[in-house]
């Protein structure tokens, strides 16, 4: 057996969560190693060609002020930019941009292989290596017989743990199209005393883009003024391209239910459980059978490619009957299927099986980030490889972990989620997951998570002072505001310009209802523009400070009266679980509560309450627990 490279942490996975793990561990400086079957897969984009979404936006740029790379690339290599919910309230509000995959992956590829600190190593994964007690991880073991030695291992295997892929009654072992599939791990994470379950996801046919008749399709261009992700992003001007929409119509699904007997998602062939939010069309028309229609959208999949991504057709149905449905829509009816959909079944570990910090309970040093634990998604992903590869190389020295609340981040909500609910279908992010979602906007992201960042040192000095530089400004235009007294247009008494701000007919960009200090508030905001711009401050970053603030004026009365709402829930968040609870023991909990709570271990109160068959009266049992804990530990 050859000789063991040694690691602080080794990285298992070169999607979006080992992208961003192997990132954060090497800023961290942290002597880490990513492991990938091929460096030239190294972020590549096996389905949808975008970034960000409902929700999904917000983690992207949460995911930047901690010093991550995802906004950064998409910004360099995006073709198409918009901000989702545009009607909606800014708290719901987020940006998606359609990549140009192959731009995007090489990218990626070459800010992980250039990275200080970060080595990259080609080879397959196939044993996870622990201490002879099988209490600790030791390394990683790779095909060729090679063992790559690391303090903690960091693993995101995303759809590779025994991968299985089907197009209609045809099997394919495989992670991804082309892309072998990993067969050992799944039984060293068993030797090593973690469950594990199946779960499934599925992409459509792309197709060829001179076989589409565009002009019977609906345009959808990016907004004329784009914005990007990154706040460390200059000189944005994207190149932008349309995406269209089609339909599909009865005879389509008449097509798709006569062929259902074919299908391996309806024959019982596939095992693992799909996403709810995301389902394939043969699932749409059969659970949404009232609908005469479902909407589809062509999205390139870069500039230099001729592959056009059918979003919304998601399908494992046979070849044939993929190219029938097709031709079926108007304007693809001469379509040409350049590659076919499938679906893919893989190994995931039940999410309830690690830490807040997401460390497996069962191993130390084992940390989980992706779909392994049931997420779907990039921006998912990447959000738990950052987390866990912070946390891992914090855990080295015997840190504290960095635990986001869920008032704080939709990263916070994510794990929270994770390790609060035992999730059967893949897990996607949406704003109506967080109850603090009027806080966690998209426009504040800087604001909440800047002093973390700073203090973690995940930013780098140009990052730093740049985020430095735009909180201060922010609290600069907060305070002159609330200093500067005005009268507003039908309004008796005057009143601090915040206070105006905060009315639904102000706003700091539409100065006509001001009738006095109208001169004193947009002076007090050019003096800052022009401190920011003389500091070479990107243009949106600017932009940035004065929605931020106007937003945080105008949703603070609804923040006020929301936060007192949840602050009981916020209280039992800060009550802490003793680790070592024997909940079997607790007779006054109901049977299903001593069950998951035994299972999912919960490390506040407050998270106990969040677990689904965890009762009122099962809170107040462990209320009184608890109050008897302390009293016997201060006794001793």
């Amino acid at each position: 057996m050859a000789p063991a490279k040694s690691f602080d942490v080794v990285i298992v996975g070169g999607g979006h969560a080992g992208i961003e793990a192997s990132l954060a561990a090497a800023r961290l400086g942290a002597r880490c190693a990513l492991v990938t079957h091929d460096v030239r897969e190294i972020g590549r984009m096996p389905c949808n060609p975008a970034i960000g979404g409902l929700g999904k936006g917000h983690l992207v740029r949460e995911i930047d002020v901690l010093g991550g790379e995802m906004g950064r690339a998409i910004d360099a290599t995006g073709i198409q930019f918009r901000i989702l919910n545009r009607r909606k309230g800014p708290a719901v509000r987020s940006p998606r941009a359609q990549a140009d995959k192959h731009a995007y992956q090489r990218y990626m590829e070459d800010v992980v292989t250039t990275r200080s600190g970060l080595a990259v190593i080609e080879g397959d994964a196939v044993e996870i290596l622990a201490t002879a007690d099988g209490k600790r991880v030791r390394g990683v073991r790779l095909a060729s017989g090679e063992d790559v030695a690391g303090r903690a291992i960091v693993l995101c295997s995303g759809t590779f743990l025994r991968g299985l892929m089907h197009v209609g009654d045809a099997r394919t072992v495989g992670g991804r199209e082309g892309a072998a599939s990993s067969e050992g791990i799944s039984g060293s994470l068993r030797r090593l005393g973690l469950e594990l379950r199946r779960l499934k996801t599925g992409t459509p046919p792309r197709l060829h883009r001179d076989s589409i008749d565009f002009s019977r399709l609906d345009e959808q261009p990016g907004d004329p003024n784009p914005s990007p992700f990154s706040f460390r992003t200059r000189n944005f001007a994207p190149n932008q391209v349309c995406c269209h929409q089609a339909y599909t119509h009865a005879g389509t699904h008449a097509l798709i239910h006569d062929a259902l007997h074919r299908s391996p998602l309806f024959g019982g062939v596939i095992e693992g459980q799909g996403p709810r939010y995301c389902p394939s069309i043969e699932d749409k028309v059969v659970r949404f059978a009232d609908k005469d229609r479902h909407l589809l959208y062509l999205e390139p999949e870069g500039r230099d490619t001729h592959e056009v991504y059918v979003n919304g057709l998601s399908t494992s149905l046979p070849a044939d009957v993929q190219v029938a449905v097709v031709h079926s829509i108007p304007g693809l009816e001469r379509a040409e299927l350049v590659r076919y959909g499938y679906a893919v079944e893989y190994d995931s570990v039940p999410s309830w099986q690690v830490g807040c910090d997401l460390q497996a309970r069962a191993v130390a040093g084992l940390y989980l980030a992706g779909q392994i634990l049931g997420t779907s998604g990039y921006e998912e992903a990447a959000a738990q490889g950052l987390l866990a590869a912070v946390n891992a190389v914090r855990g080295l020295d015997g840190g504290q972990p960095l635990l986001l609340r869920r008032d704080q981040a939709y990263m916070g909500v994510l794990v929270d989620d994770l390790v609060t609910k035992d999730i059967s279908e893949p897990y996607r992010m949406f704003t109506s997951r967080a109850e603090h979602r009027l806080s966690l906007r998209c426009d504040n992201v800087e604001s909440r998570l800047g002093e973390i960042a700073l203090d973690l040192g995940l930013l780098d000095d140009r990052g730093a002072a740049l985020l430095r530089l735009r909180n201060e400004a922010v609290g600069e235009l907060r305070a002159g505001l609330e200093k500067i007294r005005v009268k507003v247009e039908g309004r008796p008494d005057r009143m601090t310009a915040a206070r105006a701000v905060a009315l639904p007919e102000v706003s700091l960009r539409a100065p006509g209802v001001f009738q006095e200090g109208r001169e004193d508030v947009f002076g007090l905001i050019d003096l800052i523009s022009i401190k920011l711009t003389n500091k070479k401050t990107p243009g949106h970053v600017v932009a940035g400070v004065l929605d931020q603030v106007e937003n945080d004026l105008k949703y603070s009365g609804y923040i006020t009266k929301h936060n007192k709402m949840l602050r009981h829930r916020d209280h039992l968040d800060n009550l802490e679980l003793p680790p070592d609870i024997d909940y079997g023991e607790i007779k006054a909990l109901s049977f299903e509560a001593r069950e998951k709570l035994a299972r999912m271990k919960p490390a506040t109160l407050g998270q106990a309450g969040r677990i689904d068959g965890v009762r009122a009266g099962d809170l107040a049992v462990l209320t009184v627990f608890m109050k008897r804990w302390r009293e016997e530990a201060c006794d001793d």
